[in-house]
């Protein structure tokens, strides 16, 4: 018995691949399907079922494309209505993987066609759970990203204590918990940075499966100080039911060299979106105007999901040398497949050709605060609200960047602003999205709070935990 969770950092997503006996299965795999291909060749292996444990909303999953290149079946839990051929299982149904059984446990709840897969061994014993988004390490599925449903959060929350009292918790101390993701995502609220763990250590530590909690009690814990999701999770969500692009029809349409003079042309025609996905600090130093920049070393994808409304936006891509191919794949992953190429030689190219370039200004921590002492500086923090609440300088205004795009009024075009994020990767996102609108009057503050923190003395404010009045 082989199991592999192949887990995908800037998603905070795990796929897994299980074999034996010459017969594969691969649960929740992500839009680019060669990786589990080429798992099940090197094993001499056929991929008999792909298992989906819902419609997820962060990503695009590959269970389709999958399908279509090795034959295997895609199953989906009771309840589930997808758009295309599947096997819709039934409650306790058993699948045969070579020598192991995989059992079909419905447990709605995050979505009503949510699905946890038991997975026993040879000899018949409860060896895992493959959890989707029922179960997280620390944590268990927000209740409020099911598509189109008449059902409130509350009524999901319920419907998830149930599924996690009648289904899960029942199970042996010592099954394997493999969740759908870990720490990072914004499937849940407080996961844990572990990607899997016992359902033991689960039931000691996971503030959802606490023995004495009571229905009422874990529908206001797991609803209570949930955010607004990212505005692409629906839009994701549908794909994944209704169908989408294969993906090898996706990379082949975006991977396409344009000299400047046709970026240009491209980017006239189809009012394209100028994506550069190089380094914060190599953006800043020159970039076309009007470019958004979400860098591709960082949480690339979900920021793209996050801040570009438009799933079907045309785009085209400033990336490193080389690395136009993985751009796209990420974008892909998150839905964003209208791709119409990639500046062919970079800003070198376009610098060469005498195209206009735009920069931004950015300054040291040390910079910063001299320029404090001189005036009273306008100060955007852009990071979370949870974030800027626990310490934040104290001039500063809380603007965070996963709502820039609605609350881009509350700022002025005429006032010059200095933004500052965590680490200088969102900043700089921020900076580019309000240059493009027509904020010209900024400077980014090079990395962050923390640089701030670790080389001024500016003045900040801490969270004082309110004491206990007797």
């Amino acid at each position: 018995m082989k199991i592999e969770q192949i887990y995908t950092g800037c998603l905070a997503e795990a796929a897994y691949y299980i074999e034996s006996k010459g017969e594969a299965v691969v649960i929740d795999p992500l839009r680019e399907s060669a990786p589990y291909i080429e798992r099940a060749e090197k094993d001499g292996a056929k991929i008999k079922y792909i298992l989906e444990t819902h419609f997820h909303a962060d990503f695009v999953s590959g269970h389709i494309d999958l399908a279509a290149k090795t034959g295997g079946t895609i199953v989906f839990g009771p309840t589930a209505q997808p758009n295309y051929d599947v096997h819709i299982a039934t409650d306790g149904e058993e699948l045969k993987v070579g020598d192991l059984t995989l059992v079909v446990l419905h447990t709605p709840g995050h979505t009503m066609e949510s699905t946890t897969f038991l997975l026993k061994d040879a000899d018949g014993k409860d060896h895992a759970i493959f959890t989707g988004d029922t179960l997280f390490i620390g944590d268990v599925g927000r209740p409020d990203l099911a598509i189109k449903t008449d059902l409130t959060r509350a009524d999901l929350a319920g419907y998830l204590y149930d599924s996690l009292r009648n289904k899960i918790m029942p199970l042996a101390d010592e099954v394997i918990v493999y969740p759908g993701h870990g720490a990072g995502s914004a499937c849940g609220k407080k996961m844990s940075k572990e990607t899997f763990a016992t359902l033991g250590h689960q039931k000691q530590f996971n503030y959802a499966l606490r023995a004495d909690m009571t229905k009422e009690e874990f529908v206001e814990e797991v609803t209570t100080g949930l955010v607004d999701p990212p505005q692409y999770f629906p839009k994701n969500a549908v794909m994944n039911k209704m169908g989408y692009t294969s993906f090898d029809d996706v990379m082949a349409k975006g991977n396409v060299a344009l000299d400047p003079a046709k970026f240009e042309e491209v980017a006239n025609q189809v009012e394209a979106l100028v994506l550069d996905t190089r380094a914060p600090q190599t953006f800043k130093n020159g970039f076309i105007p009007n470019s958004i920049n979400i860098g591709i070393d960082g949480g690339f994808a979900p920021w793209v999901g996050a801040l570009i409304v438009d799933i079907k936006q045309p785009i085209i891509l400033v990336a490193d040398e080389g690395r136009a191919d993985e751009v796209i794949m990420r974008l892909a992953r998150v839905g964003y497949d209208n791709i119409y190429g990639y500046l062919e030689g970079g800003m070198d190219a376009w610098k060469a050709a005498g195209k206009e370039v735009d920069e931004i200004e950015s300054i040291t921590p040390e910079e910063f605060e001299a320029r404090e002492n001189s005036s009273t500086l306008n100060i955007l923090d852009v990071r979370k609200k949870s974030e800027f609440d626990a310490e934040h300088l104290t001039e500063a205004k809380n603007f965070p960047l996963d709502f820039i795009n609605s609350n881009m009024d509350e700022i002025n075009k005429d006032t010059k602003y200095y933004l500052h994020c965590a680490g200088g990767y969102r900043s700089m996102i921020a900076s580019s999205i309000l240059k493009a609108r027509g904020f010209d009057n900024l400077v980014e503050v090079k990395g962050g709070f923390k640089a701030i923190v670790a080389e001024t003395k500016m003045a900040r404010t801490e969270y004082v935990c309110p004491s206990t009045l007797l």
